[in-house]
């Protein structure tokens, strides 16, 4: 048992630590304004991109509601907060289409002045161009439903482990890529600044499929599995292609300071109808012509065009085995 002279020693070290740290923390603290001025100051360097201005900032968890918004009339009933049925379908629809112009109207217009102020372009009338756009988009979207709808069929019929539409519209990553990168594409051709490409990273963030709204893609585009699937902006891609995960539909390796040479120009490949593309698979370049039919294998590498009804595979690979006891031959 400790003695009160043991105690009172005790009590007066641990008192004079916290002294100690507690003015160790003031001290510390002391040093956070002049860190402050000198990351403050360093905003004003050439090499430090910053968006501190008076033009507006666009708002990205915005775009995320919108996107809810597309989805749940692009699939009617499936995504709705509430029920939704013949009766009220009119009514309920009709407010949801209504909810969506305004949000799009607002984002188009916010991203035109965006760009406008920012890089002091000739006017555009943002207000305008943001309702007309919107209006545009909006009226793409049974185009866009109608084209949606075969890359569930296509997805249903070529995967035997789905037991119902139902289970692709809601759990299927490829599908919920492939809502917001036709929605995207409809904006990119439309010249809208910023938002498509946000609404693509986002997608990309969720599902890990990474579509630029660029690359042109038809219908009975299917994407299975999904993870770490690449497309390039000028990606080309017919009608019923099927592709695996991990593949990069992507450029050839770019010379130092090839941004202005080479942007706008064809850079990605082009994938003719009916094509297989295995997971694994890289197709990189501008010239690079996958033939319709052509079933390209798993893990292929490939940087020049494939003629119609081909298949490309990797020669099997040699496979060595070992014992525990025993020592692999060449070792």
């Amino acid at each position: 048992m400790k003695d009160h002279g043991e105690s009172r020693h005790t009590h007066e070290t641990t008192t004079d630590t916290c002294k100690t740290d507690l003015a160790a923390s003031k001290q510390m603290k002391a040093r956070v304004p002049e860190i402050a001025e000198r990351i403050i100051a360093h905003c004003q360097e050439a090499e430090c991109y910053t968006h501190i201005d008076y033009e507006p900032i666009p708002d990205e968890g915005f775009v995320a509601d919108m996107i809810d918004k597309f989805r749940e009339i692009l699939f009617p009933g499936y995504f709705s907060r509430g029920k939704l049925d013949p009766a009220n379908m009119k009514y309920s629809l009709g407010q949801s289409v209504s909810q969506l112009y305004d949000m799009l109207a607002e984002q188009i217009g916010h991203h035109i002045r965006h760009d406008c102020m920012r890089y002091d372009l000739p006017c555009s009338e943002c207000e305008y161009g943001g309702q007309s756009k919107a209006l545009a988009v909006l009226e793409a979207i049974p185009a866009i439903r109608q084209t949606l709808s075969t890359d569930v069929q296509a997805t249903f019929e070529g995967d035997p482990a789905a037991k119902s539409h139902d289970e692709i519209i809601f759990s299927y990553p490829g599908i919920f890529a492939m809502m917001v990168h036709r929605v995207a594409h409809q904006l990119f051709k439309l010249e809208v600044p910023l938002l498509p490409r946000i609404m693509s990273e986002h997608a990309h963030g969720l599902t890990g499929i990474d579509i630029h709204p660029g690359a042109t893609i038809g219908p009975r585009f299917v994407i299975d599995h999904g993870t770490g699937v690449v497309i390039g902006e000028t990606t080309l891609i017919g009608t019923n292609v099927r592709i695996y995960q991990g593949v990069t539909l992507g450029a050839l390796s770019l010379p130092k300071n090839a941004g202005e040479q080479y942007r706008g120009k064809k850079r990605h490949p082009t994938i003719e109808d009916d094509v297989i593309i295995y997971s694994g698979a890289t197709i990189l370049g501008g010239d690079t012509v996958i033939g319709a039919r052509a079933v390209i294998g798993g893990n292929v590498w490939l940087t020049e065009s494939v003629p119609p009804d081909t298949t490309v595979m990797m020669e099997h690979p040699r496979l060595v085995y070992k014992s525990a006891n025993q020592k692999m031959k060449g070792a």
